[in-house]
C-alpha cells in the first residue's frame, strides 16, 4: 500500500503540474519525450509494486493474483485492439494509447471478485 501511494502520489504530482500548464512550453519539443518518460516512471513503479506483492505472497495468493493479472491484461489488450480496429474500419473516435493502463486496472477490478481459485 505504501509503495502504491508513493508511486501514484508522484504520478498525481506530475499530472497536476501538466494540467496547470507547468510544461506547456516544452510540448512538441524533444524535451517532451523526457516529460512522457517521467510520467511513465510511476506507472512502471506501480506495476513493479504489484508484481512484488505477488512475489512476496504465499503460493495460493500468488497463483490467484497471477491469474487475475493475466486475465485483466488479456481483456484490456483485446478491448483496446478491438477499439483500434473500430478506429480503422468504422471511424470510431481516437482513443489515446495511455488509456490501456486505466482499462487494465478497471478490468482487474471487475474480474478480481470472480477469480478466487488458482485452477
Amino acid at each position: 500500500m505504501i509503495r502504491t501511494m508513493a508511486f501514484m502520489g508522484g504520478y498525481v504530482a506530475i499530472m497536476v503540474a501538466v494540467i496547470f500548464g507547468a510544461f506547456d512550453d516544452i510540448q512538441g519539443t524533444p524535451a517532451a519525450w523526457g516529460l512522457a518518460l517521467t510520467v511513465t516512471a510511476p506507472i512502471v513503479g506501480q506495476i513493479w509494486t504489484t508484481l512484488a506483492v505477488m512475489r512476496d505472497s504465499d503460493e495460493f495468493v500468488r497463483a490467484v493474483m497471477a491469474k487475475q493479472f493475466i486475465l485483466a491484461a488479456g481483456i484490456s489488450m483485446a478491448l483496446f485492439t478491438a477499439w483500434g480496429f473500430a478506429e480503422s474500419f468504422a471511424n470510431a473516435p481516437h482513443a489515446e494509447g495511455w488509456l490501456i493502463y486505466p482499462l487494465f486496472w478497471a478490468s482487474l477490478g471487475v474480474i478480481a471478485p470472480f477469480i478466487k481459485s488458482s485452477n
